[in-house]
């Protein structure tokens, strides 16, 4: 298996692993936030019934959500980005001379 294969293969894993409930996890945050902001809603945060609760609930959610969204998109960048090799562009002819 070469490198770019294994890079293709880490970036699906990471991806199913944790792009996925990231993105869960800023759906349930952006529903939960406009749940708090509804007058009358029916909210009921680990037996709380504050708005507050279900707001900053929702807020965590959004946060833990991009960054579990991002790091697919962080492996995908780092691993399948062109390495600049130094010696592939190592010209060896011998320089002109100086005049």
């Amino acid at each position: 298996m070469n490198k770019k294969t294994g890079a293709i293969v880490a970036t699906v894993v990471t991806a199913l692993c944790c792009g996925l409930p990231g993105c869960f996890s800023l759906c349930f945050g952006l529903i939960s936030a406009f749940a708090s902001m509804v007058p009358g809603a029916d909210i009921d945060i680990g037996g709380s019934s504050d708005p507050q609760a279900a707001l900053l609930m929702g807020l965590g959610s959004v946060c833990v959500g991009v960054i579990f969204v991002a790091i697919p998109v962080v492996v995908g960048f780092v691993t399948l980005r062109k390495k600049n090799d130094p010696a592939a562009s190592f010209d060896s002819s011998p320089l002109p001379p100086a005049a």
